[in-house]
């Protein structure tokens, strides 16, 4: 007997904890008996489908989300059509909360998992093997009915999904320390399970060492709210920093304003690249937190946020949903730059999706939520915000996620919002340019980006071009050691530019000053690994350049930034060996063109992570 556990997962790096877990659950004499199969949301129907047949199950499980239930309910009478022997068992919240018309619908399903599956399906394996009457496992529906309510299972209880992990190559590895949320959001369903249950410290400590010993590059917990119980997620926070492997990443869901100090004071003592955090502030409109049950202190959470972003360690994502009640499109611009004022490595603009289930799904008519029939159930329009202003959100979402979560143009746009009356203000202009340009349509190519931001600086803040020319030279070297010279930089033919960075490489190969660690190479081949770049204004600094606004601006007008003197003020050396942790930008190092290179200082170019 085979049972295949098939997952559809929405990108090729992610995993499907569930399936694991099922057959990790089932027991030593289920396991033999079990294989698991992925697939992703962009390969062809008929792929999947032939790749099942040719593993000749006698029983196939699909575990439904909302991002891969369209392809499975029509793969579902294809596999019948080619296998029609094998069982169909569905699981997942996709199918967990209208399982009856889940089974009307698709007659060919044998049954439905409802909820936790771990224990329904070590049941189910055992009826396959050794008989019995299926109406008495719980936690199924069948075309005939529900069968019992299925209890939670004890997270002690759960085995370890990784024994190996030749499967997991080039993947996130997922890990659960708890389940369920003591909060009570209502668009979430976490907020079904209010009960937290924990999984012991000390196991979890051994798991954690497992992934430790193998330098499994990204481990990303899926608790809902990681730091819900205090002492859970100090145990975990402070074993990984006593066993800091050097490359481990670990990802945790939080509420910010839930964070003591003791967490914080713990979280600055962290590697740069240890942890990344995800913290879900959805809005900062009070009427709309009450509407929702969201319990936020955000006054508590700006200041969680700022002490994080100051040890310049954690990368910090935070979440925004648009569409919820009580926001109209006035709300959700204050809550947009209440939070881009955070300067969070990443912003994420979510629209509502109105989940089976949710106590949301309920309210929906009330607050007069219109949302799509289809997965993902994304609303549409509500009370309060039109489609019309959706649409137009869903464009400034595309430009944040371009221009400010790419993290490709941050000197740009740090020196770009100055032009605007506030931050969104920016988005929501770059948004219409992108919209008159036709570039929605044709979206343009990565490299091509910076080009269109030019263009567009040009026509919002035509003063300051030369600034932009150099800003967006900067941005791009910072990232890559281009072999095309991008066509708005510096003329690098200019004579005394030429002798400039041969005589600094020539020098360096004597001196080893600034890249002390190229030792093995010569100027030549130093000048190529590394890039000397001429500048002249201070582009790494965002005080500097405003400075360089606020005077253009004044008693002389702005014809003094378009008379500025031309003459090259000094270099920034990129060094690509050595890159920042965060961001992956490389080093810089300021020279200055009227000292000789070895007395030259080396100065901190990140400035621009302070944006407000």
């Amino acid at each position: 007997m085979k049972f295949l556990l098939a997952a559809v997962n929405a990108k090729y790096i992610h995993s499907n904890p569930a399936l694991y877990s099922l057959r990790a659950y089932a027991g030593d004499e289920a396991q033999p008996h079990i294989e698991i199969a992925e697939y992703t949301i962009n390969q062809r129907m008929q792929d999947i489908l032939a790749d099942i047949f040719r593993r000749k199950p006698d029983a196939v499980g699909f575990s439904c989300y909302i991002w891969n239930w369209k392809q499975i309910g029509e793969l579902i009478p294809e596999v019948k059509k080619v296998l029609p022997d094998a069982d169909i068992w569905l699981g997942g919240p996709e199918v967990s909360f209208d399982a009856p018309k889940v089974l009307e619908a698709l007659a060919s399903v044998k049954g439905v998992m409802v909820g936790e599956g771990e224990e329904t399906f070590r049941e189910l394996m055992q009826w396959y093997l050794t008989g019995g009457a299926l109406e008495e496992i719980a936690g199924l529906c069948l075309p005939t009915g529900y069968t019992a309510p299925r209890p939670p299972v004890e997270m002690r209880k759960i085995p370890f999904l990784y024994q190996e992990l030749d499967a997991f190559s080039n993947k996130i590895l997922y890990y659960e320390s708890s389940r369920g949320c003591p909060y009570r959001c209502s668009y979430c369903l976490s907020s079904i399970d209010k009960r937290v249950r924990l999984r012991d410290l000390e196991i979890v400590r051994r798991e954690l060492q497992f992934f430790l010993d193998h330098k499994v590059r990204q481990v990303k917990f899926i608790d809902r709210t990681f730091n819900c119980n205090h002492a859970h997620a100090m145990g975990i926070w402070q074993y990984i920093l006593a066993h800091d492997n050097g490359v481990t990443n670990f990802h945790f869901e939080i509420s910010a304003d839930k964070l003591q100090e003791d967490a914080l004071d713990l979280l600055r003592r962290f590697r740069p690249g240890l942890a990344q955090l995800e913290i879900g502030v959805q809005t900062t409109n009070p009427e709309t937190l009450r509407a929702i049950r969201r319990v936020m202190d955000i006054e508590r959470l700006e200041h969680v946020v700022e002490t994080i972003r100051q040890g310049r360690n954690i990368h910090q994502h935070l979440d925004l949903i648009a569409g919820l009640p009580y926001e109209d499109y006035d709300s959700f611009v204050r809550s947009f730059n209440r939070v881009y004022a955070m300067c969070p490595q990443q912003l994420q603009l979510g629209f509502l999706k109105v989940l089976k289930g949710s106590p949301m799904e309920e309210m929906a008519a009330e607050y007069g939520i219109a949302y799509l029939s289809t997965p993902p159930y994304e609303v549409l329009y509500t009370k309060w915000l039109s489609y019309e202003e959706i649409l137009r959100l869903k464009q400034v979402e595309e430009m944040v996620e371009l221009y400010y979560n790419s993290n490709q143009f941050t000197a740009t746009i740090a020196f770009l919002e100055c032009a605007f009356a506030h931050p969104f203000a920016l988005y929501e202009a770059l948004a219409a340019y992108y919209q008159q340009n036709g570039y929605f349509l044709e979206s343009p190519a990565r490299a091509y980006r910076y080009e269109v931001l030019l263009a567009f600086a040009a026509e919002a803040d035509p003063d300051y071009v030369a600034c932009y020319r150099e800003l967006l030279t900067y941005d791009l070297y910072l990232r890559e050691n281009l072999k095309s010279r991008p066509s708005y930089a510096q003329d690098l033919q200019r004579q005394d530019v030429k002798d400039f960075v041969r005589q600094f490489y020539r020098t360096e190969e004597r001196e080893r000053v600034y890249l002390p660690t190229y030792a093995a190479y010569d100027s030549r081949q130093m000048s190529k690994m590394t890039h000397l770049e001429p500048f002249v204004y201070p582009v790494w600094d965002v005080a500097q350049m405003r400075q360089i606004r606020g005077k253009a601006h004044g008693e002389h007008g702005t014809q003094g930034i378009k008379a500025a003197d031309s003459a090259i003020s000094g270099y920034i050396l990129f060094d690509y060996q050595k890159r920042d942790p965060l961001t992956y930008e490389a080093h810089t190092q300021w020279i200055s063109p009227g000292q000789t290179v070895s007395i030259s200082v080396a100065r901190d170019t990140q400035g621009y992570e302070e944006r407000v």
